[in-house]
């Protein structure tokens, strides 16, 4: 048998339970294999699944879903991908009797723009191995002796199992005709650390913790075939380097069990009575009558991994999307976000999430609305427009933060799911206007923050405070031009300004809320180059500027970041700029290659910058460490420069550029 060797493997789902031990495990055991992962993040899919693996150095991220056609033909070629191992689906039965459209979306048409786009790479592909399922087989007389080949009948019984023979149709299909090089695998039940608890072995394990009754369908006689899931990422492994083409190959065990036996099992590992904590319960439609320690030793030490999977415990969960659920995908738009490991390319789509097919509706989480203040402000302005591509519903506050009784008013009337702050005073046009109105200052920076925390607070709110990096000053821990930044957990050392001094005071006031998350801004940038706000129009217009690095904030990356921070509910402080700094003179050097070829510019030092300023100005590096773990796809701040601002508004001009 000929042995196989990728380069670089596409791999559908890899957030999700069983893709995500293979792709930690290809990427820990071939570090050569450059392996790109592409996931929607659906309910049952976690970052966190990767995160043996978002260290190292061939592994990438992709957000995104495999509906998205423009999206695979992009990572096809952009990423040159010889190998698809495509994991991908809706999977779990009792949600396809919920909504079988969603599962006709996902786990056909998915699967066919794969195909299709596998098609139009003309012979790039070498490799697309499909994942399918045991039980497109259908159920297993009792007496059978010989269990399911490869070449047994397929013989569906549910929505589910049904929309994974029809994909297996369309890739057999394109094999044929296209002479794609298709492999698929059928594979038994899996279990192990990660599984979402709509699975029979984590909602058992889960409900065993809490000493809650075992929920068991039809009388427990249901016989079914367990693979650990270390194992069958292994089985994937030798496939994938081993595997012929055109060949389909079960991955199974003669083992067997009764759905009572694996009950009593937990029962036994927590010492529980089983005749007291089993239930019995309505057998589902159509139910097939065909490692455990460890992965009870994994769910104890991580019970809270899914957060409130509630309605995954019950006995017939059918829901699409889990109220409780952090999994980083939630309102009506997707983004999509492609990163290259040498950080030179990246796109954004966004692709609306199509209305319930036939009628039926899709149970989701709570649709998201924001209460945002600030509306006549950059950022504020900038979060509606935001909400209007999302399809996410807002509404800007009437009140004043100095009013309590406005904001009460407010959140009453609009009943919102967030607040985002993003009211400040930040000066008119710049902070030296701060130094001469220090009440009006103190009204909106301090009391009218602090009062809308506390308001957010009585009313169970998470609010997003806009709030500024502009406190901390170059020191000795953290010099110029080392890469040593300022933490979140630093406590600020630049009060230079009234307005710098006003928002490090109200930094650390908020810190005794426990439902804000603060985001330090600094010298924001945006694409518009007319908005006099912007940091660039700003340098590209003073007759002399300063040359020092620092520490900035691209706005077209992560104003749609903080939106999805306020998804996942995240609190705290975050340093809220790309990482790395760049400096005034560098800055200008792209806009002399982008836009103005005869601009020209002088320099001046910090103190004769003095003379001609109020307030000094802060300059530092913030670490955005943390920022970068939670979304590994953000940007470099050179390079979201280039990708957002300069190549937008690029010029074309005798130099050469297009």
């Amino acid at each position: 048998m000929t042995s196989y060797t990728p380069k670089s493997i596409l791999i559908t789902g890899a957030a999700g339970f069983i893709a995500s031990h293979v792709a930690n495990r290809l990427i820990r055991n071939y570090p050569d294999y450059k392996i790109v992962v592409l996931d929607k993040l659906d309910y049952c899919s976690s970052l966190k699944n990767l995160l043996p693996s978002r260290s190292s150095p061939n592994f990438k991220f992709v957000k995104g879903d495999i509906a998205s056609a423009d999206l695979v033909n992009f990572l096809l070629i952009t990423e040159e991908i010889d190998t698809i191992m495509h994991f991908a689906a809706q999977t779990h039965v009792d949600n396809s009797f919920g909504n079988s459209f969603e599962f006709t979306k996902n786990n056909i048409y998915g699967t066919h723009v794969l195909l299709e786009a596998c098609k139009v790479a003309s012979g790039q592909i070498r490799r697309f191995i499909h994942v399918s399922t045991d039980e497109v087989y259908g159920e297993t007389d009792e007496d059978a002796v010989v269990g399911n080949h490869e070449a047994s009948q397929l013989l569906p019984t549910n929505p589910y199992s049904a929309t994974k023979a029809g994909a297996e149709m369309l890739v057999m299909a394109y094999g044929r005709s296209y002479d794609l090089p298709v492999i698929t695998t059928r594979g038994n039940n899996v279990y192990g650390p990660n599984q979402f608890p709509e699975k029979l072995i984590p909602k058992f394990i889960l409900l065993a913790m809490k000493g809650q009754p075992l929920p068991i369908h039809g009388d427990g006689a249901n016989v079914r075939s367990y693979l650990y899931c270390e194992d069958v990422a292994e089985a994937f492994e030798v496939i994938l380097h081993r595997g012929e083409v055109g060949h389909v190959y079960n991955i199974g065990t003669k083992k067997e069990r009764r759905v009572i036996d694996v009950a009593k099992d937990i029962c036994k590992l927590f010492s529980l009575d089983p005749d007291a904590v089993i239930k019995f319960v309505e057998n589902r439609p159509f139910n097939d009558q065909r490692g455990l320690k460890k992965t009870m030793e994994w769910y104890t030490t991580n019970p809270n991994w899914w957060g409130d999977v509630t309605g995954a415990l019950v006995p017939h969960p059918r829901m699409l999307m889990m109220p409780g659920i952090d999994n980083g995908s939630s309102g009506s738009s997707q983004q999509v976000v492609i990163t290259k490991s040498n950080s030179q390319s990246r796109m954004v789509v966004r692709v609306p999430k199509s209305g319930s097919a036939g009628g039926v509706a899709s149970p989701r989480k709570p649709s998201l609305k924001f209460l945002i203040y600030g509306r006549t402000g950059w950022i504020g302005g900038l979060l509606g427009k935001i909400c209007e591509k999302q399809g996410i519903h807002y509404e800007y506050g009437k009140g004043r933060l100095e009013d309590r009784s406005q904001l009460i008013a407010d959140i009453q009337n609009v009943k919102p799911t967030h607040v985002f702050n993003a009211a400040g005073v930040t000066g008119r046009p710049n902070v030296d206007w701060c130094e001469s109105h220090k009440p009006e200052t103190i009204r909106t920076n301090v009391v009218g923050t602090l009062n809308l925390a506390d308001v957010c607070r009585e009313h169970g709110l998470l609010l997003m405070n806009y709030a500024t990096g502009c406190i901390f000053e170059y020191d000795a821990e953290h010099q110029e031009a080392t890469g040593i930044g300022f933490k979140e957990e630093d406590k600020p050392n630049f009060d230079g300004s009234f307005y710098s001094k006003t928002k490090g005071m109200v930094e650390e006031l908020l810190n005794e809320f426990e439902n804000v998350c603060t985001l330090r801004v600094r010298m924001p940038i945006s694409s518009d180059l007319n908005n006099p706000r912007n940091f660039i129009t700003k340098i590209s217009r003073y007759n002399k500027v300063v040359n020092i690095p620092n520490s900035m904030t691209i706005l077209d990356e992560l104003l749609p970041i903080s939106v999805e921070m306020a998804k996942r509910n995240l609190k705290g402080i975050w340093n809220f700029t790309n990482p790395g700094v760049v400096s005034h003179n560098e800055i200008l050097e792209m806009y002399k290659t982008y836009i103005d070829p005869d601009f020209k510019w002088n320099n001046f030092t910090l103190e004769e910058q003095a003379k001609v300023i109020v307030a000094a100005r802060s300059n530092n590096e913030l670490d955005a460490s943390k920022l970068k773990a939670e979304f590994p796809e953000l940007l470099s701040i050179k390079d979201s420069l280039i990708k957002y601002v300069f190549e937008p508004n690029k010029k074309v001009h005798a130099n050469g550029i297009a």
